[in-house]
């Protein structure tokens, strides 16, 4: 996607994947992963969701990255924060605490910019990449995670010819495609959430899925 797509889609508040509420699978799937406290996580592409709220009350170091200033500036305010800002080449970082979001092209990023990043949680980047970007991602994300690294991946799975997207569908067999060459792969969950998607419902889609995965640097 061109960033100016993403940047319209928060300049008119048209952020309906945009979660209220801690994702249920982080809090469920998470802790199996065995992330210490004070260990730092990688976000991707991580608007304003809250889930990182919620990993900050784990004791981890949580590091963002998301191309919307209008979304880091709201993560922060919403919170009843007052970051501190700084310019580092291409990005500005928004810092607080245990967390900063690197606010900038997240294909700019270089690991040194991050830190040493153990852990990360992909709840909406995979699945906000067009197919023909996806390669480039996981690219990018084998660059930027350390070697001992783990995380958490979870994607949809629909009739891409029912709806458009974003979010797009990313199947098992794609995620095992882009990502075994270096990561080894455990699927944990699978549900069925068309019933709670209004958005796919009135598109006319027939099925939605949502995968979970537990992914380990090999």
């Amino acid at each position: 996607m061109e960033p100016r797509f993403w940047h319209e889609r928060w300049a008119i508040n048209q952020i309906g994947f945009n979660q209220s509420e801690v994702n249920p699978y982080l809090v469920k799937l998470w802790p199996e992963l065995a992330v210490k406290p004070r260990e730092r996580v990688f976000v991707p592409l991580c608007g304003k969701t809250i889930d990182m709220r919620w990993l900050l009350l784990q004791g981890l170091h949580v590091v963002g990255a998301e191309l919307s200033e209008i979304a880091v500036a709201a993560w922060f305010s919403e919170g009843g924060l007052t970051p501190e800002i700084e310019e580092r080449g291409p990005f500005k970082v928004y810092r607080h605490g245990e967390c900063e979001i690197w606010c900038g092209d997240f294909f700019a990023l270089k690991a040194r910019d991050i830190g040493e990043c153990t852990a990360f949680y992909d709840r909406a980047a995979m699945i906000a990449m067009p197919a023909e970007m996806r390669w480039r991602y996981v690219e990018q994300l084998n660059r930027l995670m350390a070697e001992d690294s783990r995380g958490l991946l979870i994607t949809l799975d629909y009739d891409q010819s029912q709806v458009a997207g974003p979010p797009f569908s990313v199947d098992e067999d794609e995620v095992l495609q882009l990502l075994s060459p270096q990561w080894r792969l455990n699927s944990v969950g699978e549900w069925d959430v068309l019933e709670k998607s209004a958005k796919f419902k009135q598109a006319g889609a027939t099925r939605l899925m949502e995968y979970a995965y537990r992914m380990f640097r090999r």
